[in-house]
């Protein structure tokens, strides 16, 4: 099939439901997505203050069960999947032999011996092929569930009373990354706490014949709590505000998790070899004796919007580079996430600036993340 054929677009189960509420759909990752419904500001503020409700079925989901669906797992991944308990999830990354970030992803343990894996729209297809292959010898099976799940969020501080009022689930002994079985508004589900937003927030997981029926209980109940749908443009600005990395942007390929600050998803003392093991040894090595460039926060001064790929400056010299960037709306000021050398990346280093398009503008260097919610 030539390059030059491009396929049609995915739809989730939701697609005559945001069209319904006159949302400005995108290709994102080969689906047509919502990018927002109205103001993109409004939604993010929503989340912030009130919730909002995302569909995000696009994210890819893949089961690993069988006898060894751990011992997989732990060779696949970075992390030690098999000290994850049954009902809890893991952030961790699966790595090429050479150290580089195929993609960042959760792991939810369902049962003794059954794991659902979720990986980043754009990379379900590579983390798909990539667990496959890695699975041979063992005795564990690898499942395409794409099609089976259909993956709403409620994100906000409003979103736990809004649930709770459609659940029997026991959500306030529900954990930050975990997930139980139980039915909201009716609907079987896999509740679990987590999210992209920096706020308190929930991920169902549902067969697809059920979503519309799920979205439609979700905003009836969230009405008088302020509940709006939101979209992906708003999505991004609230994990950019959380200093939570997007895959492409802030982790690559050619970047190992301790390029990206986030060494701690490795764990070389687990039991047995893993992929990558060797270079990511290396890595760590290097980035003690010296370390590589930085992720940093931006403020800008001014109110121009930096973006991904503008060169960060100082004294004339490029000293590195935006990963992304975006207008805050809790600030109130543009924001960036950045890799800068290491020498300039104490908060507060005086000097620094962005290149847009040609203009040299002033920005802060802040620690990460420039929002955290009071818990």
């Amino acid at each position: 099939m030539s390059s030059s054929v491009s396929r049609p677009l995915r739809h989730t189960a939701l697609d005559a439901v945001h069209r319904s509420l006159g949302a400005t759909m995108t290709d994102f990752a080969g689906w047509d997505m919502p990018l927002r419904y109205g103001s993109e500001r409004d939604e993010h503020v929503a989340v912030r203050t009130r919730a909002g409700l995302f569909d995000l079925s696009h994210m890819g989901e893949i089961t690993v069960t069988g006898p060894q669906a751990a011992a997989l797992l732990n060779f696949a991944l970075v992390g030690n999947i098999a000290s994850v308990g049954v009902g809890r999830a893991r952030y961790t990354m699966i790595c090429r032999a050479d150290g580089g970030i195929l993609d960042d992803l959760i792991v939810y343990r369902l049962a003794d011996t059954e794991y659902m894996v979720v990986a980043n729209a754009s990379n379900a297809q590579v983390v798909l092929d990539a667990l496959t292959e890695r699975a041979a010898g063992f005795d564990a099976e690898v499942r395409d569930d794409r099609d089976a799940y259909a993956l709403l969020a409620i994100q906000g501080p409003e979103s736990s009373g809004i649930l709770t009022s459609l659940t029997d689930a026991d959500l306030d002994g529900l954990k930050y990354y975990a997930g139980l079985p139980g039915t909201v508004a009716g609907v079987p589900a896999l509740i679990a706490r987590t999210g992209y937003t920096g706020e308190d927030g929930f991920e169902l997981f549902v067969k697809p014949e059920h979503a519309v029926e799920l979205w439609q209980a979700l905003t009836k109940a969230g009405a008088g709590a302020g509940l709006v749908a939101c979209g992906l443009s708003c999505r991004d600005t609230l994990r950019l505000e959380a200093g939570m990395p997007l895959y492409g942007h802030e982790l690559t390929t050619g970047l190992t998790p301790f390029d990206a600050g986030l060494g701690r998803v490795v764990k070389f003392e687990k039991e047995g070899d893993f992929v990558g093991r060797e270079a990511l040894l290396a890595a760590a090595g290097r980035a003690e004796q010296a370390p590589p460039r930085v992720l940093v926060g931006l403020v800008a001064e001014g109110r121009r919007v930096p973006r991904a790929g503008y060169s960060v400056v100082s004294g004339g010299e490029v000293i590195g580079e935006v990963t992304s960037g975006a207008p805050s709306p809790t600030l109130g000021k543009p924001i960036a996430m950045a890799y800068v050398d290491a020498a300039h990346a104490a908060p507060g280093t005086a000097g620094t600036g962005v290149d847009i398009r040609g203009s040299h503008e002033p920005f802060e260097v802040v620690a990460l993340p420039f929002y955290k919610r009071q818990k």
